[in-house]
């Protein structure tokens, strides 16, 4: 007598995986570059204003290196995130799309509001104040959807501080304010970036599924 083999279960071919960029978004380059824009751009208002200010520096001073900062930052990390998609599939192509929309379109807000906020109470003093706040809310909120968009727990956090600090500084004036955001987001930037180094080992030694 026969005995018959069990029947093999019946597969799809398909693997279901949680969807993922097929490559990590390496930030590095990018908090460096706007630890440094904070540093250097806030600091140097933090030092030059107030009613004893430690330095005479050039009012367009420290707008310009925060300026510069940002603007390479934001380089650097479009590019990572481009780098990234490189084998990605169709979804995952597409949040990378949206979410380097959001940053044009919350910075394009952010410049109307403040804009139109300051030229609507003819006080065009408080851009001083509320760029720097501003930005730092924005950078934050923006890290807070990449992070959720990209499970980086990391990414995350660093926004959820940025956010934060950002706009708990508006209680101080100036020059506090400068202070805090040079050396509570700086420093955040800094020790991002040393974190973000383990992250992405972490995620290279992960076995693929």
């Amino acid at each position: 007598m026969s005995v018959a083999a069990p029947d093999a279960p019946v597969t799809t071919g398909v693997i279901t995986t949680p969807s993922r960029l097929v490559n990590e978004v390496d930030n590095r380059d990018a908090y460096v570059s706007f630890g440094l824009a904070y540093l250097l751009g806030h600091g140097a208002a933090a030092v030059s204003q107030g009613d004893n200010p430690i330095l005479g520096l050039p009012g367009w001073l420290p707008i310009t290196l925060l300026g510069i900062g940002l603007a390479t930052g934001i380089t650097q990390a479009t590019v990572a995130a481009l780098r990234a998609q490189r084998g990605a599939t169709g979804p995952d192509i597409l949040t990378g799309k949206l979410l380097g929309a959001a940053w044009v379109a919350a910075f394009t807000a952010l410049f109307l509001a403040i804009t139109g906020l300051t030229s609507a109470l003819g006080m065009p003093e408080l851009q001083s104040i509320l760029w720097p706040a501003g930005s730092g809310l924005v950078v934050g909120l923006l890290y807070l959807a990449e992070g959720a968009a990209r499970r980086n727990l990391l990414h995350y956090s660093l926004g959820v501080w940025l956010a934060l600090t950002s706009t708990a500084a508006l209680f101080l004036g100036t020059p506090g304010l400068y202070w805090v955001l040079a050396v509570a987001g700086g420093g955040a930037y800094a020790l991002a970036a040393v974190l973000e180094r383990r992250r992405l080992t972490r995620y290279a030694g992960r076995p693929q599924r």
